[in-house]
C-alpha cells in the first residue's frame, strides 16, 4: 500500500462513492474491521498492520463497524458488563502491551468512552470518496488522539482539528460525515461483518480467514506472505 499523501484534495459532500475495483489476483486484500476510539487493541496494532500491508503490497481497507451490535449478536459483552476479573486482567494486559510495543497509550484515557458516530461516518465517507489511504490515516489519527493525546475525537471541534492534521479539509470532511448515507452504510457493513463471522475488534480479514486481535498479527503476516 502506498504511503498516504500529506496533501490530499478535499472531497465534495455531494461526490458519489468511488466504485470499488476488483482486486488483482496477485495482490491480497487485508480488510480490517475496527471500532473507532473505543478499542485500545486496535490502536496498538495500527502501525503494524499498515507496515504489513505495505510490505506485502496488500490493499488495506478499513471498516469502522458498530461492535455494540456485533457483541449483542455474537454473545460478547461490552466492557462495563464484563466481570471484575476480566476488567482487571484487561488493564494488566494493556500495561504489558504498552511496554512491549513502546506505544505510549493511557491505560485510563480522559475521554474514554466517547461517541464514535461522527468519526466513523467521516472515515467511511473519506474511504468511499477519496480512497483507502486517507481513510486509514484518519482512522489511526482518531485512535491516537484518544489513547495517546488525551483528546476527545467525539467532539466536533476536536475531530475537525484531527482531520486538518491529516492534510484533509475539515469543513469538507465534516460535511461529508453529516451525510446520513454513511451511517446507513455502517449499519449494512456491521450486519455483513456479523454474518461473515466477525465477533471482536480488531479483526483482520483476508480472504476466508479472520484474525481477531492485534496479538494475531504474526499469523496475519504469514497469511499475507502466501498471497
Amino acid at each position: 500500500m502506498a504511503s498516504p499523501s500529506a496533501n490530499l484534495p478535499p472531497a465534495s459532500p455531494s461526490r458519489p462513492p468511488r466504485p470499488r475495483p476488483a482486486p488483482s489476483r496477485s495482490t491480497p486484500d487485508a480488510y480490517r474491521l475496527l471500532r473507532l476510539a473505543q478499542f485500545p487493541w486496535t490502536h496498538l496494532g495500527a502501525a503494524r498492520i499498515e507496515a504489513l500491508a505495505a510490505k506485502h503490497q496488500a490493499t488495506l481497507r478499513i471498516w469502522p463497524v458498530d461492535f455494540g451490535t456485533i457483541f449483542a449478536g455474537s454473545g460478547g459483552l461490552p466492557l462495563p458488563k464484563r466481570s471484575p476479573q476480566r476488567q482487571a486482567y484487561r488493564l494488566q494486559e494493556l500495561a504489558r502491551w504498552r511496554e512491549a510495543t513502546g506505544i505510549p497509550i493511557h491505560i485510563h484515557p480522559a475521554h474514554f468512552p466517547t461517541s464514535e458516530a461522527l468519526s466513523a461516518s467521516a472515515v467511511i465517507g473519506v474511504r468511499e470518496t477519496m480512497g483507502d489511504a486517507p481513510a486509514v490515516t484518519l482512522a489511526h489519527a482518531v485512535l491516537r488522539a484518544l489513547w495517546e493525546q488525551e483528546r476527545n475525537p467525539g467532539e466536533r471541534a476536536t475531530l475537525s482539528a484531527i482531520i486538518a492534521e491529516c492534510g484533509l479539509d475539515p469543513a469538507a470532511v465534516l460535511a461529508l460525515a453529516d451525510d446520513p448515507r454513511w451511517a446507513a452504510m455502517r449499519e449494512a457493513d456491521t450486519a455483513a461483518a456479523l454474518g461473515r463471522g466477525v465477533f471482536g475488534a480488531p479483526s483482520y480479514v483476508i480472504g476466508d480467514d479472520i484474525f481477531w486481535g492485534q496479538d494475531r498479527l504474526e499469523f496475519v503476516a504469514k497469511r499475507l506472505a502466501k498471497g
